[in-house]
């Protein structure tokens, strides 16, 4: 199959592309400087917020993955809705098939965070123009240079004993990035008329704090950690831009949806896409050699 990758060059992209590329497809990678491009697939200018850039690079195209966000943007809710519409409609004209969607978990009937009903109203806005979207909701996905990873990584490195919000408590279900590539690459040939939201996770519910202890005991650190609840996340956001190199904006935005408890409630994505996920300590060992291997380059 001939498909586009939209935001070939993030953290998933840069590794489903050449997922695709071993799985027999002819991968399109889209980005704003193919010129600089080095990974499998063949390179195509594009933007999703250049709607004139669209057209040329979905011509011929079977299916598209949609792996952008403008987190680290002040007005993210605006643009990624804007983006997201351009797309579906180019999307449309082109004849796709399908689009694969990454997007975010959260129960619908809870107050979501701004980040995460906006990664609802992108599902939609997809769609908008005909195509069938498959969507593919993820919690923290645990891999190196994944800005949620980071977060918690850094937080454990950096401090020998922290203060921490009260979203620490929060129960997540945290994924490694391969087992995303792997539900990626494979809800892409599923039979017509299956496209629909899946909900992915690793096979551990945690809470934040428990995430933190579990990779400090990996790394041989015994950070003491001590929640406080009434350390509002304006100040939990400044407290983790003085202690980690998150984007401030994109942290931000991360932070208010830690309040907001993200785990799998429909397991039908282990029927239609079947395999056994990675656990969460096994994950976090997997992006710390990741790491290691690439501070030896």
């Amino acid at each position: 199959m001939r498909v586009l990758v939209a935001g070939a060059t993030g953290f998933v992209g840069r590794r489903l592309v050449p997922a695709l590329d071993r799985a027999g497809h002819d991968v399109v990678a889209m980005t704003r400087h193919p010129d600089t491009y080095d990974g499998p697939g063949s390179p195509v200018y594009g933007d999703v917020h250049d709607a004139e850039s669209l057209p040329p690079a979905l011509d011929g195209v079977e299916a598209a993955y949609y792996l952008v966000h403008s987190l680290d943007s002040d007005d993210f809710v605006r643009r990624d809705a804007e983006a997201a519409t351009a797309f579906g409609v180019a999307a449309a004209a082109s004849g796709l098939q399908r689009i694969v969607y990454l997007g975010g978990l959260g129960d619908d009937a809870d107050d979501l965070s701004d980040h995460l009903r906006s990664r609802r109203q992108v599902e939609g806005l997809l769609g908008g123009g005909g195509v069938p979207v498959t969507t593919l909701r993820a919690g923290i996905v645990v891999g190196h240079g994944g800005i949620s990873w980071e977060i918690t990584r850094q937080l454990v490195e950096h401090l020998p004993a922290m203060v921490t919000p009260r979203w620490v408590s929060t129960r997540t279900q945290p994924i490694a990035v391969d087992d995303v590539i792997r539900y990626l690459v494979g809800v892409l040939t599923l039979p017509a008329g299956t496209d629909r939201p899946y909900e992915i996770g690793g096979p551990e519910v945690l809470e934040y704090v428990t995430m933190m202890r579990r990779v400090a005991a990996i790394e041989g650190r015994r950070p003491v950690i001590v929640p406080v609840p009434l350390l509002s996340p304006g100040l939990s956001a400044r407290w983790l831009s003085l202690v980690t190199d998150v984007d401030a904006r994109a942290g931000r935005s991360l932070v208010d949806s830690m309040v907001n408890e993200v785990v799998v409630h429909d397991d039908a994505i282990r029927t239609v896409v079947p395999f056994e996920p990675l656990g969460y300590d096994d994950a976090v060992r997997r992006a710390l050699a990741e790491r290691a291997e690439e501070a030896e380059v």
